[in-house]
């Protein structure tokens, strides 16, 4: 398995939960802003260097966003004291069950169209 794309849809993730994070704190303390603008830059430079290491958009995009979304809501109830109820843990269980399960569909395409192309 190639973890270069996944490395970097990593980083892609980290910088947009960070910059939104950013901007969660900066309508407290404006100087956030300019770490919200350089989460969100690097979010999407880490996604660019993402679909050119070969992963399909599809399931970059999913991912980065479904992570993002989960992440923001668990950090935002440690940091800024935001509800984080049952049914919100419940929906982010769904959503790592979805990224996984998008992560198994893509390997298989990937074989089946290996086959396809030996054969």
């Amino acid at each position: 398995m190639n973890w270069k794309p996944w490395l970097l849809l990593a980083g892609a993730i980290g910088s947009e939960v960070t910059g939104s994070l950013s901007l969660k704190a900066a309508t407290e303390q404006p100087g956030w802003y300019a770490l919200f603008a350089a989460g969100f830059l690097s979010a999407f430079a880490f996604l660019v260097g993402v679909l050119k290491a070969g992963m399909p958009l599809g399931v970059a995009y999913g991912v980065w966003g479904a992570m993002g979304v989960a992440l923001t809501a668990v950090f935002g109830a440690v940091l800024f004291g935001e509800p984080l109820t049952g049914v919100m843990a419940a929906g982010i269980a769904l959503i790592m069950g979805g990224v996984f399960t998008i992560e198994f569909g893509s390997q298989r395409a990937a074989e089946r169209r290996q086959e396809a192309a030996a054969s």
